[in-house]
């Protein structure tokens, strides 16, 4: 999972075989230590509610995504649109996150889309 973070943006961007490890009901894990035994990580997982959660651990978060909107992603693969969602903060802020397959890797692992779907 490749992690990108500026201001109040995160974009993720997960790989096919990530991506089926999400939808199998694991979660995808990404650790980053600055030396020591300290770092910072994301984690990422389903569950079957509509909007994203962001549950805070300081130096570990977890996003909790919609698998219905997971799911929906990953039959349109492979393509470059991926999920956008604004996340409400605590102290009144709000957070973009930005969900995404890598195109590259869907195109090896899938094949090019159909001429019925749009061009990647």
């Amino acid at each position: 999972m490749k992690v990108q973070l500026q201001d109040q943006s995160v974009r993720l961007r997960l790989d096919e075989a990530e991506l089926a490890r999400l939808l199998a009901g694991e979660s995808v894990e990404n650790m980053t230590r600055f030396g020591g035994a300290e770092g910072w990580g994301l984690a990422v997982s389903l569950h079957g509610g509509e909007q994203p959660v962001l549950l805070d651990g300081g130096t570990f978060c977890r996003l909790v995504l919609p698998r219905d909107a997971v799911l929906s992603l990953s039959a349109r693969l492979p393509c470059r649109d991926g999920l956008s969602f604004e996340l409400a903060l605590e102290e009144g802020g709000l957070l973009q996150l930005q969900f995404d397959v890598d195109v590259r890797d869907s195109v090896r692992q899938r094949g090019p889309a159909r001429r019925s779907e749009p061009a990647v």
